[in-house]
């Protein structure tokens, strides 16, 4: 562990080196003047929007929508089946991704039928879920685009893996935009003016606040329900071209929320924008890019971190950049060579290639100290949203 002690408070980090922004933004957080005990920026982290992605901050009865992120409740959903993977042909793996296509949205296209009956439930009135609570049931179980997918994974005992990366789709963003405006309003209103504009908080104890904090754990449990629904289809899929079979673990991390806990004596919320709660004897899901290795992890727990961890690789080039600078004709040999099943095909599909991000391997070395690989997953087939 590294530590900055310029600021306010300290920023404690577990990189080789931070990018100039990202350290800019958790100077940022550190001068908060509600920040709590320090900054912890996790081995992924890399610039954001008002926070660092793979950044966690605890604060004192104030929650920030910014440092949540737009897709609230964004994570992980992986599978180990009893299946063999060695016993799937890429031919097959082909065949499953064509009918995975079939069963579920990808990218911005939703649903043609709703699955409204499959939400969680509202014990209360909200503002924004309420308004696209309609949309949202066309837009449960479908992946979204950008960096989620649904991969295909064999573990060093052999066994296949089903990993599933998405979140809560358009209402995490519409609930996201719509209270970190709110909170900007607030710092206007009150003439405060030492607190950046994309940092905007809500006090929790204040009429919006509880609202932001219902809608956002009602994004967190609806991106959860999406991800189980994703992982039921595809199952399905499976068991349709190879036979019944079973599962024998299920792990399940998210990373873009913020929550109540005790950290150092004192009760406080815990931001984890890009991060996933890491406590003692836990399993965590840490993926990597297209194309390379991901992790099932245990912790050990760190206390320094927040408890938490990193929540993959982390970017190394921003998605324009990624497009701009990388030889198509290169990833895509990459991809083959390794005899993953792709859709790689042109260089707007770039931005996601595994040269645009960190090396996960020394992610998950940079946190050895407290996080322990369980299980080691190679990629063998990847549907990208």
């Amino acid at each position: 562990m590294k530590m900055i002690k310029s600021e306010r408070i300290p920023i404690y980090f577990w990189l080789d080196t931070i990018e100039p922004d990202a350290l800019e933004q958790a100077k940022n957080l550190a001068n908060l003047p509600f920040a709590f005990r320090h900054v912890a920026l996790m081995p992924d982290c890399h610039v954001g929007y008002g926070m660092p992605i793979g950044g966690v901050l605890a604060t004192n009865n104030t929650i920030i929508p910014n440092a949540v992120g737009v897709d609230i409740g964004c994570g992980m959903y992986a599978l180990r089946t009893s299946l063999r993977a060695k016993a799937i042909k890429q031919a097959q793996f082909k065949e499953v991704l064509s009918r995975i296509k079939e069963e579920i949205p990808v990218g911005p296209r939703w649903r043609k039928n709703s699955l409204e009956k499959e939400m969680p439930s509202r014990l209360q009135p909200m503002e924004v879920v309420d308004r696209f609570y309609e949309e949202a049931g066309y837009q449960l179980g479908t992946l979204g685009g950008g960096n989620h997918f649904i991969e295909f994974q064999c573990d060093q005992e052999g066994f296949l893996w089903l990993m599933i990366h998405s979140g809560s789709r358009n209402l995490g963003k519409q609930v996201a935009d719509y209270y970190n405006k709110e909170a900007q309003k607030i710092l206007h209103e009150k003439g405060i003016r030492n607190i950046p504009k994309d940092l905007a908080h809500l006090d929790v104890e204040a009429p919006v606040g509880k609202a932001y904090i219902r809608e956002m754990n009602y994004c967190i449990a609806f991106a959860d329900k999406n991800r189980q629904l994703m992982a039921t289809s595809v199952l399905k899929v499976l068991q349709t071209l190879f036979g019944e079979f079973s599962i024998q673990e299920r792990v399940s991390s998210i990373h873009n929320y913020a929550s109540l806990e005790e950290h150092y004596d004192t009760e406080v919320w815990v931001h984890r924008k890009g991060a996933i709660a890491s406590y003692p004897d836990t399993l965590g899901v840490i993926p990597g890019s297209q194309g390379t290795s991901s992790y099932i992890v245990r912790s050990t727990g760190n206390r320094a971190s927040f408890h938490s961890s990193a929540h993959g690789a982390g970017r190394k080039m921003g998605r324009r950049e990624a497009q701009r600078k990388l030889n198509l004709k290169e990833e895509i040999q990459r991809m083959d060579e390794k005899g993953i099943v792709h859709s790689i095909r042109t260089k707007r599909d770039l931005d996601e290639a595994s040269s645009a991000y960190k090396d996960i391997e020394k992610i998950i070395a940079l946190q050895s100290d407290w996080t322990t690989p369980v299980f080691h997953l190679q990629p063998l087939a990847v549907l990208k949203g």
